[in-house]
C-alpha cells in the first residue's frame, strides 16, 4: 500500500510541470487570440478616415487631422523636454498629478476602512447603511458641493476624485476581509499570532484578490472624475482644454483630448494589470 501510494505521489509530482506547461500554453494561446483581433483597430481608423473625408462633417474630423492637432498642441516640444510643449506642461502634467494623487489617497483610505469594517461585524452593521446611501449618490452630482466648499482649484478636484474612487476600493476591500477562510483564522489562533501579524500574514493576502479588483475599477473612475472636475472647476488640465476648444469651435482639439484620454486609459489599465499579475502571482499558482 505504501509503495503504491508513493508511486502515485511521484506520478502526481511528475504530472504537475506538464499541467503547468499546458496551462501556460492555453494562456498564451488565449492572449494570442485576443491580439489577433487588434487588426480591427487600423481597419476602423481607416474607415473613420474615409467616411469623415467623404462626409465632410464639421464635428467629426478625420483621424489624421486629430493626430496632427494633438501633435501640435502637446507633443511638438524640444527633445530636452521629452517633446512636450508648453501646453502639455500646463495641462497634461497637472491632470496626471491630480489623477495619481487622488487615486492614491482614495485607495489608501478605502483599503484601511474596508478591512476594518470587514473584520468588525458590529462596526459594519452600524456604518454599512450609511455607506450604501453615500455610494449610491453619483459622484458627479456632488461636484457643485465640492465647488462651494473648496472653490475652484486643486483641492476641489482632489475631493471629487477621492469621493468617486473610494467606493469600489472600500466595498471590495470590505468584502474580501469579511470572507477570509475560517481555517486561516483558526490556524493563526493556534500559532498565537498577534493582531498585526494576523492582519499582514493572513487577512490582507486572503483579501488581496478582491482588493485588486476594486483598485482596477477605481482606475477608470479616477480618470472620469478627473475630467468631470476639470470641466467644472479648473483653469488648467485636459478637461479644461477640451472645454476651451469646444467654446472656440476648435473641433480637432476637442477630439484630440478625447483620443488622448482613451490612450491614457489603455496605458493605465495595462500598467495596472502588469502590477496585479506580479503581486498576485502566488494567488494564481495556489489556484492552479
Amino acid at each position: 500500500m505504501s509503495t503504491g501510494a508513493a508511486r502515485g505521489d511521484h506520478a502526481g509530482i511528475r504530472s504537475t510541470p506538464g499541467g503547468g506547461a499546458g496551462r501556460a500554453v492555453v494562456v498564451r494561446g488565449s492572449f494570442a487570440r485576443r491580439l489577433g483581433w487588434y487588426w480591427l483597430l487600423p481597419v476602423a481608423v481607416l474607415a473613420w478616415e474615409l467616411a469623415a473625408r467623404s462626409a465632410e462633417a464639421a464635428y467629426f474630423p478625420p483621424p489624421s487631422r486629430i493626430v496632427a492637432r494633438m501633435h501640435e498642441m502637446w507633443f511638438a516640444g524640444p527633445v530636452t523636454r521629452a517633446f512636450l510643449t508648453d501646453e502639455a506642461v500646463a495641462d497634461l502634467l497637472p491632470s496626471l498629478a491630480r489623477l495619481f494623487a487622488g487615486w492614491a489617497m482614495a485607495c489608501a483610505a478605502g483599503v484601511l476602512a474596508g478591512v476594518a469594517l470587514g473584520r468588525s461585524h458590529r462596526l459594519s452593521a452600524l456604518v454599512e447603511p450609511l455607506l450604501h446611501f453615500a455610494r449610491s449618490v453619483p459622484p458627479a452630482a456632488l461636484v457643485p458641493v465640492f465647488l462651494a466648499l473648496f472653490k475652484i482649484g486643486t483641492p476641489m478636484e482632489l475631493a471629487a476624485i477621492v469621493y468617486g474612487v473610494v467606493w469600489p476600493v472600500l466595498i471590495n476591500s470590505m468584502d474580501g476581509a469579511r470572507h477570509v477562510d475560517r481555517q486561516y483564522i483558526e490556524t493563526s489562533t493556534v500559532y498565537r499570532l498577534g493582531r498585526l501579524q494576523r492582519l499582514i500574514r493572513i487577512i490582507l493576502p486572503a483579501a488581496a484578490p478582491k482588493i485588486f479588483a476594486g483598485l482596477r475599477l477605481s482606475v477608470s473612475v479616477a480618470l472620469i472624475m478627473m475630467i468631470i472636475s476639470e470641466l467644472v472647476g479648473s483653469s488648467e488640465g485636459i478637461g479644461h482644454r477640451m472645454l476651451e476648444a469646444q467654446s472656440q469651435f476648435d473641433i480637432p482639439a476637442m477630439w484630440a483630448g478625447i483620443v488622448l484620454l482613451g490612450l491614457l486609459g489603455i496605458v493605465l489599465n495595462t500598467a495596472f494589470l502588469g502590477v496585479e499579475r506580479t503581486v498576485l502571482s502566488w494567488h494564481r499558482g495556489a489556484r492552479s
